[in-house]
């Protein structure tokens, strides 16, 4: 079984370093060690969208996730099965900042407004990425009413992403209430497998 050593390894490395080893086997398993919850995610979360099958230990505080690649069980990046595939126009919404313009008490008024209409919007949007202080939305002690309208949105099917080394930076990994923390790889991979991407 390979082994794949990602302690100490920063977003998103632990996650191109399974990628590659995935893609340089048919089939077979490979063993990935990380040292933080973060990378534990992540590789977890793109293994399985890879179709891969996978079991996590914990030992030490240390994460070694075991990743099973079978014959026709992994698609490629970007692949999707017919029952993904496009209906109709994919937009995701990138927010860099937890208020909008230069402003930020008018600033704070506004990025509610857009986020509670991102509700009524046809379509809604595919994906809405947070980065920067914008990952601060989707933690507790934000707004309720903003709060309130990302868990929404995301009961209705858009992909709440948060960067994960910003959560990190701000020290609220343990604090995310909607959404998911995810790494570089995974906010690109999002953005360019969008149709169109509004920045606010």
């Amino acid at each position: 079984m390979k082994e794949v050593n990602c302690r100490g390894l920063a977003c998103p490395v632990p996650v191109l370093k399974t990628k590659e080893a995935l893609e340089s086997i048919e089939s077979g398993e490979i063993v990935v060690i990380v040292d933080n919850k973060a990378s534990k995610e992540n590789v977890k979360r793109f293994a399985q969208k890879m179709g891969c099958k996978v079991r996590v230990e914990e030992r030490d505080g240390e994460f070694h996730i075991y990743i099973v690649k079978g014959k026709g069980e992994v698609k490629r990046e970007g692949e999707k099965s017919p029952s993904e595939e496009k209906t109709g126009k994919e937009a995701a919404v990138l927010i860099a900042s937890s208020f909008v313009g230069e402003d930020e008490e008018l600033g704070k008024i506004l990025i509610k407004g857009f986020i509670k209409t991102f509700l009524n919007a046809d379509p809604m949007p595919k994906r809405i990425i947070l980065i920067n202080t914008a990952v601060k939305l989707a933690c507790k002690g934000a707004d309720p009413e903003i709060l309130g309208a990302l868990k929404e949105l995301s009961e209705k099917g858009v992909e709440i992403i948060c960067c994960g080394t910003c959560l990190d930076y701000f020290k609220l990994l343990d604090e995310l209430e909607v959404g998911v923390a995810s790494n570089a790889y995974d906010v690109v991979q999002a953005l360019v497998n969008s149709d169109s991407v509004i920045r606010l």
